[in-house]
C-alpha cells in the first residue's frame, strides 16, 4: 500500500492535536456543574461581587480544564431555595453554593461559630482562621457532612433600619430585628429587639410590609438589595461591627470527589485564587456603603469602640454562652477562635 506525505503530515498533526488537546477533546463528554446562590445576579464585571466571583470561578475553571468543565451559574435563589442548599450540597444533589454557612446551623450546629457576634472583629482575623487550627478543624468537620469550602470569604456587616440608628445595645429595645443566624439572634434578643428570622433576599419585603423594622447584614447585601430605598439610619461596619460572616464558596464533597484529579486540582486553585478578589471587594462595599446610603437621604452611622464593647458583653453571655453548651465540638471550636486574635 502507498502512502501519500499528505496523509503522513495529516496522521502527525493528528497524533501532536490527540496529545496536546485538553481532556473534552479526547472523546470525553464536557460536565456541567450547577452553582447556586442567593444573591442578585450580574455580569462577570458588574453587580454584587459575590455573584462576580462566581462567574469568574467559572470562567477559570472553564479555561484551565480545557472547557472539560462547564458551568450554570443560579442566582436569586433561583435553583433552589437559599437555606436548603446546604441540605443539597451534602446529598450532591448541588455542585456548588456561595452559601452564609451559619444558614445550615439548624442541620449541622457548630457553622453557627461562622456569624458569632462579637467574635471576629477584623477582615484579617477571620482570614487568620484558615491556616489557625479553628479552620483547619471547621473545614474537616464540614468535610464529613460531606462539604468541601472552596474559598474563604469573610464579610462585615451593618444595620438598615426603618426607626432609629442603631449603635448602642439599648437602641434595638422594642424594634421587630432579623440578626442572621440563632447566636446573633440571642444577642440582639437579650438586648430587648423582637426577634424575625428571614434570609438576607427576603428582607426588602419584610421590611416594606412592617413584620422587620431593621435588619443585620453584610454591606454587600445592604446595597444589593436596596435597602436604602425603605431605610431612614444605617450604621456601617467600616470601623468595626459585631457582625463578621463566612460566606464561603462550597462544593458538594461527592461531586469533587469524582471529578478527574487534573480537575480537583483547577477547582482548588482558582477557588484560592478568588480570595483576595473577595477580600478587596468586601472591604470596597463597606466603604461604597456609607456612599449609597448617604445619596438615598438616610443616616450614616458608625459603630464606636465602647459600643461594640458593650456588645461583646452582652454576646459573651448569651450568644457565646448558648454555643458552647450545644455541645462539646461547639465548646472546642469556640476556644479555638478565641485563640486566634484581632
Amino acid at each position: 500500500m502507498t502512502v501519500s506525505r499528505r496523509s503522513v503530515l495529516a496522521g502527525m498533526a493528528a497524533a501532536t492535536t490527540a496529545v496536546a488537546a485538553p481532556y473534552v477533546a479526547r472523546g470525553a463528554e464536557a460536565k456541567t456543574l450547577k452553582i447556586s446562590h442567593q444573591f442578585p445576579g450580574g455580569t462577570i464585571d458588574s453587580g454584587d461581587f459575590r455573584d462576580r466571583l462566581v462567574r469568574k470561578f467559572a470562567a477559570e475553571i472553564e479555561k484551565r480544564t480545557g472547557g472539560g468543565l462547564k458551568f450554570e451559574i443560579y442566582p436569586n435563589s433561583s435553583l433552589m431555595k437559599t437555606v436548603a442548599q446546604f441540605s443539597a450540597l451534602r446529598k450532591g444533589a448541588l455542585d456548588i453554593s456561595l452559601y452564609p454557612l451559619a444558614y445550615a446551623g439548624g442541620e449541622v450546629p457548630e457553622v453557627n461559630i461562622g456569624l458569632m457576634p462579637c467574635l471576629v472583629s477584623t477582615y484579617a482575623q477571620g482570614l487568620a482562621w484558615k491556616k489557625a487550627q479553628i479552620g483547619q478543624d471547621l473545614m474537616a468537620g464540614i468535610e464529613k457532612k460531606g462539604v468541601k469550602i472552596i474559598t474563604w470569604i469573610w464579610q462585615a456587616g451593618g444595620i438598615a433600619s426603618r426607626a432609629g440608628a442603631v449603635i448602642e445595645t439599648g437602641d434595638v429595645k422594642g424594634l421587630k430585628i432579623r440578626g442572621g443566624s440563632r447566636e446573633m439572634d440571642l444577642m440582639l434578643k437579650e438586648a430587648g429587639g423582637i426577634i424575625s428570622s428571614v434570609p438576607s433576599n427576603e428582607i426588602y419585603a419584610a421590611m416594606q410590609t412592617g413584620s422587620l423594622d431593621a435588619a443585620v447584614t453584610s454591606s454587600t447585601s445592604l446595597i444589593s438589595f436596596r435597602l436604602e430605598e425603605i431605610s431612614k439610619n444605617v450604621t456601617d461596619g467600616r470601623n468595626g461591627s459585631f457582625w463578621f460572616m463566612l460566606e464561603p464558596l462550597l462544593m458538594s464533597k461527592a461531586i469533587f470527589d469524582g471529578l478527574p484529579k487534573d480537575q480537583q486540582a483547577a477547582i482548588t486553585a482558582v477557588g484560592e485564587a478568588m480570595e483576595p478578589f473577595a477580600l478587596d471587594a468586601a472591604k470596597a462595599d463597606d466603604e461604597e456603603l456609607a456612599k449609597v446610603y448617604g445619596k438615598a437621604g438616610v443616616k450614616v452611622s458608625d459603630f464606636t469602640p465602647v459600643a461594640l464593647g458593650h456588645w461583646r458583653e452582652v454576646a459573651e453571655a448569651t450568644a457565646w454562652k448558648d454555643f458552647a453548651a450545644r455541645n462539646e465540638e461547639c465548646a472546642r471550636l469556640l476556644k479555638l477562635a478565641e485563640n486566634v486574635t484581632a
